[in-house]
């Protein structure tokens, strides 16, 4: 199966696709075989987690990630291009799924006809997908080096490209009550931190600082020791601050999980852990985000899986 989720010839999207208003079962099953396709090559670590989930949750999971997915790529694979251009193809995605809710003929993408197909079941709200195409473009504004003078400029970032993908799959996880939803968006902002914290180095060769500026001078680090690599005492103690940070988050999000279906609980509880875990591995490998990437091996997730059952089960998480 091809997955072409970002490349666009001249920006259109959906250049010689048919418009279909009412797909075909056989069109609904390739759609869902697509986006779990995504899901599983783009996202190892959720993908995982989401076998916890029942069966009949996963495809419309996958259909949100595999969404998410087109938009940020898109981003990312035509940064150099006009932003005007990709402002104008991320539209073009924004109105085609107007359509589907609109029950309007839209273009027979993969992604779109998995949307089409769970949306009565998972009633997703159309405004998180499109606040979340505009979180994108964030980054397809900003021309030259990417900066965040404060907290709250990043966090701003973080809702719109993660916080929103937490109230999407909400949806789908189920929830008894709605103030389940702020520890979605908790949940959210800990693990966009944690990817900006794993990519600290990548992002730097790319001329990108993500943690904010004025918790660069509080500890007295300056933009030419990211930039440069350097693992400077000053460099350690903003990653250290910056991991408490993601921690408190994920301590807030996971006070909300009791509020979710049973069924779910323990997907949102494995995904919680797994992904802290980068954390843990960043320390253990002395802060060090420049030379390598911080990650957890299938081994380790497999291994963590039995205990952590048992302290969610313990821990009536799951009752």
């Amino acid at each position: 199966m091809r997955l072409d989720t970002g490349s666009v010839a001249a920006l259109d999207p959906f250049a010689g696709q048919v418009r279909v208003q009412a797909p075909a079962p056989a069109a609904v099953a390739a759609g869902y075989a697509y986006c779990r396709e995504v899901t599983r090559t783009h996202a190892k670590s959720f993908y995982f987690c989401t076998q916890t989930l029942p069966k009949r949750k996963r495809p419309a999971i996958y259909a949100i990630y595999a969404l998410c997915r087109q938009i940020d790529d898109l981003v990312d694979t035509n940064r150099q291009a006009n932003p005007t251009a990709v402002a104008l193809a991320i539209e073009a995605w924004a109105q085609a799924l107007r359509d589907v809710y609109a029950g309007r003929p839209f273009p027979a993408h993969p992604v779109l006809v998995a949307w089409y197909d769970f949306l009565p079941q998972f009633p997703v709200k159309l405004e998180h997908p499109l606040e979340l195409m505009q979180g994108c473009l964030m980054d397809a504004r900003t021309e030259g080096p990417v900066r965040f003078e404060r907290f709250d400029d990043l966090y701003t970032y973080a809702y719109r490209v993660a916080s929103l993908v937490g109230l999407m799959t909400s949806e789908v996880f189920g929830y008894a009550d709605s103030s389940a939803l702020q520890y979605a968006v908790a949940l959210g902002i800990a693990f966009q931190l944690t990817n900006i914290l794993r990519d600290v180095g990548e992002d730097a060769r790319r001329n990108r600082i993500y943690l904010p500026l004025e918790d660069l001078r509080r500890f007295g680090c300056t933009e030419e020791m990211i930039l440069q690599g350097r693992l400077t005492p000053e460099v350690v103690a903003l990653l250290k601050f910056e991991i408490c940070r993601a921690r408190d988050f994920y301590r807030e999000a996971e006070c909300g999980i009791r509020l979710l279906s049973p069924d779910s609980r323990f997907t949102v509880f494995l995904s919680s852990r797994l992904y802290g875990g980068i954390l843990r591995d960043i320390e253990r490998h002395g802060y060090d985000v420049f030379s390598r990437r911080a990650h957890l091996s299938l081994g380790a997730k497999l291994w963590a899986v039995p205990p952590l059952w048992v302290q969610a089960r313990l821990g009536g998480i799951l009752t």
